[in-house]
């Protein structure tokens, strides 16, 4: 009995420095202490008390003397992983340290930090930026038709162009002293998430120019004499921007772009032995192509005479060019679903500029692919996750509003179990996205280029914008197929796969981006290795791998023994600054994270470079990671909103759904993972009692979708900052104004429902029962009209258009 303690008391220490963290040294002290109480208990033999305490020394000096351990240890361990480790090109190199990592390091870490998230101020405008939103941006919805602009213009009607240029719309990011808005990037977001809240084709007209594109490239690494040109250009709208990246070849592989420039000396307005680039390209898929004045250009840049060094493959390099630049053909368009946004191809033969065109100049040739990259992380952030969230916010106070109005078989339909699933995922994921939207708009704001963060709210966001907008159709039913100025979902649904496609596709955002970029990025010592390991210098090199690959073991150690602790209780013991219902979301998130970081190590550690070509298991991998920010940062949301009681169902869905995903593809990868001795392993300390967490349940989503049903707070608040009209002739409008009559009659219209059915002669005549009833004294005449107003406005709203046989 007193050895079975023994042990017990041996695990429990060692259980307790891991989960902690302990140093190498604190470990050493703890075994020595226990090698020292092992022998006055068990008092050995001399010989076996010298042989094991040698043993010991040994083995202590070569953990905690660097120089020994090098020698021993790390030394061999770095020639294996020099042997092991995939060839890495310099446009992977670039993308994967490209950017920033955020609060997606933390959970990356296996112990997030929840105070560093909590003490992030909660996003605010302006008062600028708010009188922008309530002005000019609230008048170019008034102005926005989106039938005309998609069925009749097919592009957006000149006083909208006008308009949009005008207000300084193009010039969002651009700093106040060249003429432009200087908008944070919460601002920025809030104006294309009520835009696209109105029309797609207006929000990519207004986004594309302040997303990656020339004036974004040109704020941080123009020359001055660039920006001072552009810059006050692109603000007023006297230049509209495109930026020129997709070959036919080079997709989402931009890095291998056959686009090519060589350098050279020519002629140039007037000017002879000018140095500059002879361009050919091929493009396609450009928005804004077709009716830019400047064109950003990447291409990839030689110079077999040598002009600028000694380098003949340079590398991708960025230009500015005007299309009226001799050479450069464009003006035609893609149709891209209807949806009436300007794109389309353009090219270029034997163009001829100047060096000087370059962005950032001959200094910045051969930086195109970091430039872009970073650039990228942080336009990724904001564009494309506004317009799904204002296409998830449209989604629920229409559909919503519809599911209200609409009747079935006596009853409003969102009062159907079936349908009421629906709005509880449009409404939970709605909150969400907007959680999410926000919390990586305020990174960028603090400075950050948030490179995984921004990819997992591109691909998440616009993947749940995609199941919000399919529910929406399906409440819609018939009246969601047809379009028309009455259809409110319509474009939307057309428009879903250009938001998946664009600003990389979405299939490979997952694979490769989210957990290829994230394990390098936001492990803190996987992108440690790999440049010791890449380093040149083998003493430097050797003592930097050193350091990180015995921190990594250590990390690893860790991780275990917080994945089964905290499996065994549920995260109930860890402390976390949050209190009400988002505590325990809290330290239910530890644990997946924990579960993750270790179960990622030994996946890293075992699988090594073949783990980048396994795409199904990173996805997953990535798919873990991005739930857990989802749901922390509707966490924070809930937190920075006072936590409203009336919002907690919308809180505890969208964790519990994120939770399920993240526990349900963390044991998708060990049901699939190659070696089964380890996903056992892995399986046993990370869940240790299996699975835990459901899907939101049936009371919890039924309370969800009221929240859709019914004028309130809860609603306004997960709505706000799309536009609202109550113009009776406005498809939303219309909404609006039957949702409190349809509300307000129903009371009145059980009465009348129970006097039809004894008099089935009235069935389908309003006007008829209503005068029955009146003369009935079962209702009075104010009552009768209030009936009436529900039953003109119900009529009004489910209406579906239809057009004479010459419209076709």
């Amino acid at each position: 009995m007193s050895a079975l303690l023994c042990v017990i008391a041996v695990v429990g220490v060692a259980w307790c420095l891991a989960y902690w963290r302990a140093p190498l040294l604190v470990w050493t002290a703890a075994a020595a202490a226990g090698l020292v109480a092992a022998f006055a208990y068990g008092a050995p033999s001399r010989l076996v008390a010298v042989a094991t305490s040698v043993l010991f020394l040994a083995i202590a000096l070569a953990l905690n003397l660097p120089a020994l351990r090098r020698v021993l240890l790390s030394a061999p361990l770095l020639g294996i992983f020099r042997r092991i480790m995939p060839a890495m090109s310099d446009t992977e190199r670039e993308a994967l340290e490209a950017g920033t990592v955020w609060w997606e390091a933390e959970l990356f870490g296996g112990r997030p930090r929840w105070r560093k998230l909590f003490s992030i101020p909660a996003p605010r405008l302006a008062a600028e930026e708010r009188a922008f939103l309530d002005g000019p941006v609230e008048e170019l919805c008034r102005l926005i038709d989106d039938w005309r602009i998609t069925h009749e213009f097919h592009d957006l009607p000149p006083e909208v162009w006008r308009f949009i240029k005008d207000k300084g719309f193009f010039g969002m990011i651009i700093p106040k002293k060249y003429g432009g808005l200087e908008f944070s990037a919460q601002a920025h977001s809030a104006v294309v998430t009520k835009v696209a809240s109105r029309s797609v084709t207006a929000a990519v007209t207004v986004m594309v120019p302040n997303s990656l594109g020339p004036a974004e490239l040109l704020l941080h690494y123009g020359t001055e004499e660039q920006k001072n040109y552009y810059l006050p250009r692109l603000a007023r709208g006297a230049e509209v921007p495109c930026f020129a990246l997709t070959n036919p070849e080079a997709g989402s592989d931009a890095g291998s772009m056959p686009d090519r420039g060589v350098a050279c000396r020519g002629e140039f307005e007037g000017r002879k032995n000018v140095l500059g680039i002879r361009l050919n390209w091929e493009k396609r898929y450009i928005t804004l192509g077709p009716v830019a004045t400047v064109l950003g250009l990447a291409f990839r840049l030689f110079d077999p005479e040598h002009l600028l060094g000694a380098n003949e493959d340079i590398g991708i390099t960025l230009a500015l060019i005007p299309t009226t630049t001799p050479g450069v053909k464009i003006g035609s368009r893609h149709n891209p679903l209807d949806i009436a946004f300007q794109n389309g191809p353009n090219w270029g033969k034997d163009v001829f500029i100047p060096m000087d065109w370059v962005i950032g100049g001959q200094q910045r040739i051969g930086q195109g692919w970091r430039m872009l990259m970073e650039s990228l992380a942080a336009g990724r952030s904001i564009s494309l996750p506004a317009l799904s969230t204002g296409a998830g916010k449209l989604a629920c106070r229409a559909t919503g509003a519809y599911a209200r109005i609409r009747k079935q078989f006596k009853l409003p339909i969102g009062r159907f179990e079936g349908v009421e699933e629906a709005l509880a995922r449009i409404a939970g994921f709605t909150y969400m996205m907007d959680a999410a939207r926000t919390a990586t708009a305020q990174a960028v704001d603090l400075g950050e280029k948030p490179s995984v963060a921004s990819a997992i709210v591109k691909y998440h966001l616009t993947e749940h914008m995609r199941r919000v907008v399919n529910d929406a159709m399906d409440v819609q039913g018939g009246a969601g197929i047809c379009l028309g100025p009455r259809n409110f979902m319509g474009r939307a649904y057309q428009a879903l796969p250009i938001s998946i496609t664009v600003e990389g596709a979405n299939i490979l955002t997952r694979a490769l981006i989210i957990y290829g970029q994230g394990a390098v990025r936001c492990h803190p010592y996987v992108q440690k290795e790999m440049r010791a390991v890449a380093d040149t210098d083998h003493a430097r090199a050797l003592k930097d791998f050193d350091r990180a690959i015995f921190g990594h073991v250590g990390f690893t150690i860790s991780n275990a023994a917080r994945a089964l602790w905290l499996g065994l209780t549920d995260a109930r013991l860890v402390r976390v600054p949050a209190r009400g219902p988002a505590r325990r979301y809290c330290q239910r998130l530890t644990r997946i994270s924990a579960a993750f970081a270790f179960i990622s190590d030994l996946a890293m550690l075992s699988l090594g470079g073949a783990l980048k070509r396994k795409e199904k298991i990173s996805g997953r991998f990535a798919d873990v990671l991005s739930f857990m920010y989802l749901a922390s940062t509707a966490i924070k949301r809930f937190a920075d909103q006072g936590q409203q009681a009336a919002d907690v169902p919308l809180l505890r869905w969208a964790c519990d759904y994120c939770l399920n995903e993240a526990e349900k593809a963390l044991v998708v990868i060990l049901k699939n993972f190659p070696s089964r001795f380890l996903a056992w392993l892995m399986g046993g300390l990370a869940f240790p009692t299996g699975r835990r967490y459901p899907v939101p349940g049936d009371a919890m989503g039924h309370a969800v979708a009221k929240i859709l049903l019914e004028p309130s707070e809860a609603r306004d608040r997960l709505t706000a900052g799309i536009f609202i009209t109550r113009d009776p002739n406005d498809v939303l409008g219309r909404l609006e104004d039957a949702l409190p009559k349809v509300i307000a009659a129903e009371p009145l219209e059980k009465k009348l429902q129970t006097f039809v059915e004894a008099h089935p002669l009235l069935l389908g005549d309003i006007e008829a029962q209503l005068k029955k009833a009146v003369a009935a004294n079962l209702l009075s005449a104010t009552e009768a009209g209030v009936v009436r107003a529900a039953a003109a406005a119900r009529r009004a709203v489910i209406a579906v258009d239809d057009f004479e046989k010459e419209a076709f």
